[in-house]
């Protein structure tokens, strides 16, 4: 591809398939493009997402932010490869049935957001154009591949799964974040409330252990997980 054609893709993408642009006048460059990304994920797991800023990166290499530009051409660039690293490969294909595939894929990617917890604030702006984002959708296209679905249903499938990983790690890293002592105030302020206004149930949920201390527990993760590939397989035997 020409340079011309280069521009017209996605911020960042040409660069994370190795694409070296052509140098820019000035001091020769005293980082390289990977430890400016690393410093980016070191900043957001450090801060969060709201930390990813140009200067506040600039900031932590000791450079200023109008020097961090001759690397790079805009945050939306920059956002686009930081996201390209975190996520990082996809793990190796699981052998057996497509149900077993998916709920390793599923599970590998909320190990990731439980790592990177920043990750699920970044926007998505276009479909996956980067080499390890493909990868993860390859993976989980194999792990289909048997399942008798047809490529767009498949596809439909993992948009649905990657989905149901997103909503669940937001839930984890928000309820979890909550201190047990205000858990514990909120449960008792709540209760003699909801039986004043006959909220019998919601009261009981929320005296009981599905209410707890230690906020959402694996129990409830696989129990949503379960219930979307039950979904699929309803899918799959109806084809």
């Amino acid at each position: 591809m020409d340079d011309v054609e280069i521009e017209l893709l996605p911020p960042g993408t040409a660069l994370a398939w190795g694409h070296t642009p052509a140098p820019r006048r000035g001091p020769k460059p005293g980082y390289s493009l990977e430890q400016i990304v690393d410093a980016a994920i070191a900043q957001a797991d450090a801060e969060g997402y709201a930390a990813l800023s140009m200067p506040s990166i600039a900031k932590r290499l000791g450079i200023t932010a109008n020097a961090l530009y001759r690397y790079l051409s805009s945050k939306e660039e920059l956002l686009v490869l930081v996201a390209e690293a975190a996520w990082g490969p996809p793990p190796k294909s699981t052998p057996g049935d497509w149900r077993a595939a998916v709920t390793a894929w599923a599970r590998a990617l909320l190990e990731r957001c439980r790592r990177h917890p920043w990750l699920i604030d970044l926007p998505v702006r276009s479909a996956p154009s980067t080499p390890n984002l493909l990868g993860w959708l390859e993976n989980f296209l194999e792990g289909m591949a048997d399942s008798g679905l047809n490529a767009q249903d498949v596809t439909g499938c993992a948009v649905l799964v990657d989905g149901w990983v997103r909503s669940t790690a937001s839930l984890l890293r928000d309820v979890n974040a909550s201190p047990p002592d205000r858990v514990r105030a909120l449960g008792s302020f709540l209760g003699p409330r909801l039986e004043e206004r006959g909220y019998t149930r919601v009261a009981a949920v929320i005296s009981g252990e599905a209410y707890g201390e230690e906020g959402i527990e694996e129990a409830d993760i696989e129990f949503g997980l379960g219930r979307i590939l039950d979904g699929i397989e309803a899918l799959i035997e109806r084809r």
